[in-house]
This record gives structure tokens, C-alpha cells and sequence, in this order.
């Protein structure tokens, strides 16, 4: 692992309080005009303003002449293992084939469950590892992973043991989060009380304290039913998540806010009352355009809610129906065009709140001493070029504990997954 300095730099540091931002510190983003960053063993030694003590030596020197060095991107959403390919459905979609005709037809998410239930453990991981490095590629460098294409104990440990054991072989930082609550499976008996009783504890056996996350929405699990996985999952010692109002509004964030979330994700649909409720929270709201841009053009009120005081993350939702995107760059260029942040609160939204949903702002989501070597450097001179252009090729140069990132990626279907909806 060698020891890298960085020279010349327009440090984008993202450096502050402890805590999600919120209002005005969402636009403060610690920037330091030039710059110097050195990395040993893996981790920030030493950085500051001018240039570095004539006594550092480090085996790389990179001489920026100005141009911005930032924290890699924190991706707080993904449904990002998957199996199957499900390119007809969405030409089909194109074409005008409605969504429920595509259910008709034996489509749909649990097309997308079928696939992996079929999949054995190493090609989830195998495939997996692929799309980790696309999103290495885009510049991000701590990603969270949902299952939740099982719905079953044996599958939904698959997934999880899969997005494991790839997650040991890249320097990405990956976070699984259970979702066994993503869909109502029909063929399965009692399937609600399944999930809860069996399926829920049996994970946390084997993975203690993982987040757990559910879907509320017309046609997938309703209030009810959600408090109840989240009781039970509360008493396991789980950090909760909540996919809520992305068609309709059915009381999921005051639920979500009451019981100590840690967000709740999508909020297309939120209405003015939640957003004074979740303003005046610890949960965080994660915004995921990239949802509203491939499939219906509807996106979450990102201005009001940061106006109305809460503190906004942003996410790619890397799935194969809803969001088939390894791009934090493009995500962050349409929540500044749909949802109404400023530039400044994109890069915060995409690095340190993004961190804070994931409990893992100790290490990632700023450049400061001690924390991980997980930094970016564009051939840019000024923030606020990040989100401006777009479809912009991988960054130059993404450091993951000071080691030069490579391009991972295997072959991969693109269009593997659900045509409308949620993951």
C-alpha cells in the first residue's frame, strides 16, 4: 500500500460538526482554495492548507495545479444484487405496455425474486462484485446493498451472505441492509407472519444488528404491517429504514420518525404535514431521482424538506427495474434539476448525510485526518461543476485507502429486474 501526497489541491474537505447537516451547514462544505492531503497505511496522516512539511516523504506525489480533490461518494440505496434480465418488459413498457398488463403477463418484481431464488450464491456474488466496481468506476466509495429478491429465509440469507463475501474482495465499504418486507409473496402462506417470525430472526442470528428496511406501499406491506416487523426487529436490535410515500402517502414517516428510523427513502409523495415532521427529527430523508427520471417523472420535494428543516441524503437506488444506474454524478445532477438542492447541498447530500444513514461517517464522507484514504480527484476547478454537466466520464483518479482504483466490472444485463416501482 503505498503512501500517496497529494499537492495543489482544491480540497472539497466536507469537514464539521458531528451529526447530519441540516438548513444552512448543508452548503458549508470546508473547502480548503490549495491544498495538501498525504495518505499512509490507508488513512489520512496529514493535510492542510499551502503546501506540506518539507519533511514528508511519500512513495507518490501527484501535483493537482488546482483542481478538486473530494470524498468518494457514499451511495445509501442500492438493491444492487440481483439476477435475471428483464430487457423485454421494459421494451415492452416503451412501447405502451402498461405495468399491470406486465404483472398479467408473470412480470414484475417477483420475476426478479424467481431469478434469484434460481441463482446460487456465487453468481450473486460474482455479479455483484461487477456492478461494485461500475460504481468504484463513477467515483463512489462506500456503498449500502439491500436484499430483498429472496423473501424467503434460505434466499434472503443467500443474498446476504453473497453481498458479504463480495464485499471482502474490493475496497469499496459495503453495508447490507435486510429488506425481507420488499414485496407480499402470494405463494407463500401467511407470508407476513413468515417474515416477521421466521425469516427476521433467522437473519439476525447470523448477521447481528443489521438494519432492517420494508417497503410501505399500495399492493406491498401497509402501515400495519410494517410496525410490526419494526417492533420485532427493534427488539432484535436492528436499525430501522423505511421505503415510504414514493406513489402514496399512508403515514410512514411519522410512523418511521416515532420509532427512531434512521430514514425514510423515496417521499415523492410526502405530504406538507410530514415534511414539518420530519423536519423537526433525527431521521434523515434520502431522495432517489434517478427513480422519478427512468420511470414516471415524479420526484421528492427536496427544497421544501431541507428548507423545512430536515437533513436530505441522496442515492443512486441502483436497481434493475426502477433506477438502472451506477452513477452518484448523474443522481446528484437531477436532484439539483428536479429536486431543487443547490450544488453545495447535492455534494453534502451525496457524502457526509449519506455516511450519517449509514453510521459510518467515523470513517468515511469527509476528508479529515484518520479517516479512511477514500478520495476522488476531477479535472475541475470549481464545485459546482460536479452537478452542472452530466453522463461525464469515470473520474480521473479514486483512491480507496490510498490504493488506485480498478475497473472491476464484468459483463452485465443492464436491464436485469422490474419495470415500475420499487427495486
Amino acid at each position: 500500500m503505498p503512501d500517496v501526497t497529494i499537492i495543489n489541491g482544491r480540497l472539497i474537505t466536507l469537514a464539521g460538526p458531528d451529526g447530519p447537516r441540516r438548513g444552512e451547514a448543508m452548503s458549508e462544505l470546508a473547502e480548503i482554495e490549495s491544498g495538501w492531503i498525504a495518505i499512509e497505511d490507508g488513512r489520512i496522516h496529514g493535510m492542510g492548507e499551502g503546501s506540506p512539511p518539507q519533511d514528508m516523504d511519500s512513495d507518490v506525489v501527484l501535483d493537482l495545479d488546482g483542481r478538486l480533490v473530494l470524498p468518494t461518494w457514499v451511495d445509501c440505496h442500492t438493491h444492487a444484487c440481483w439476477a435475471g434480465s428483464r430487457l423485454d418488459e421494459w421494451e415492452a413498457m416503451l412501447s405502451g405496455v402498461n405495468y399491470t398488463e406486465i404483472l398479467e403477463a408473470g412480470g414484475g418484481i417477483l420475476s426478479t425474486v424467481h431469478a434469484v431464488r434460481a441463482a446460487s450464491q456465487d453468481e450473486l456474488t460474482e455479479s455483484l462484485f461487477g456492478r461494485l466496481g461500475r460504481l468504484q468506476s463513477c467515483g463512489t466509495g462506500a456503498i449500502e446493498v439491500k436484499s430483498g429478491y429472496g423473501l424467503t429465509t434460505e434466499s434472503e440469507l443467500k443474498m446476504l451472505r453473497a453481498i458479504h463475501e463480495a464485499s471482502q474482495d474490493v475496497d469499496t465499504q459495503v453495508v447490507g441492509t435486510f429488506l425481507g418486507a420488499h414485496a407480499i409473496d402470494d405463494e407463500q402462506p401467511d407470508f407476513i407472519d413468515y417474515v416477521i417470525e421466521e425469516v427476521l430472526p433467522t437473519v439476525t442470528d447470523e448477521f447481528p444488528g443489521i438494519t432492517c428496511d420494508a417497503y410501505l406501499e399500495e399492493g406491498a406491506w401497509s402501515l400495519a404491517q410494517t410496525r410490526r416487523l419494526f417492533e420485532q426487529a427493534r427488539s432484535l436490535g436492528c436499525p430501522l429504514r423505511l421505503h415510504t410515500d414514493q406513489f402514496n402517502s399512508l403515514g410512514g414517516v411519522p410512523m418511521a420518525v416515532e420509532l427512531g428510523a434512521r430514514s425514510v427513502d423515496h417521499l415523492e409523495a410526502i405530504t406538507e404535514a410530514d415534511i414539518r415532521t420530519l423536519g423537526g427529527s433525527e431521521t434523515l430523508g434520502v431522495l432517489l431521482p434517478a427513480s422519478g427520471f427512468h420511470v414516471d417523472q415524479r420526484y421528492a420535494p427536496g427544497r421544501d424538506l431541507i428548507d423545512g428543516g430536515a437533513a436530505i441524503a441522496i442515492a443512486t437506488n441502483c436497481n434493475p427495474g426502477s433506477a438502472p444506474t451506477y452513477s452518484m454524478p448523474m443522481t446528484m445532477a437531477l436532484a439539483c434539476r428536479r429536486c431543487g438542492l443547490s450544488p453545495a447541498e447535492a455534494i453534502t447530500a451525496a457524502t457526509w448525510n449519506a455516511a450519517c444513514v449509514l453510521g459510518i461517517e467515523g470513517d468515511v464522507g469527509s476528508l479529515e485526518v484518520g479517516k479512511r484514504g477514500d478520495l476522488q480527484v476531477l479535472d475541475e476547478r470549481d464545485a459546482r461543476s460536479i452537478v452542472w454537466s452530466f453522463g461525464n466520464p469515470p473520474p480521473p483518479i479514486v483512491l480507496l485507502e490510498g490504493r488506485p482504483v480498478q475497473f472491476l466490472a464484468e459483463s452485465d444485463s443492464a436491464g436485469e429486474g422490474e419495470g415500475e416501482g420499487d427495486g
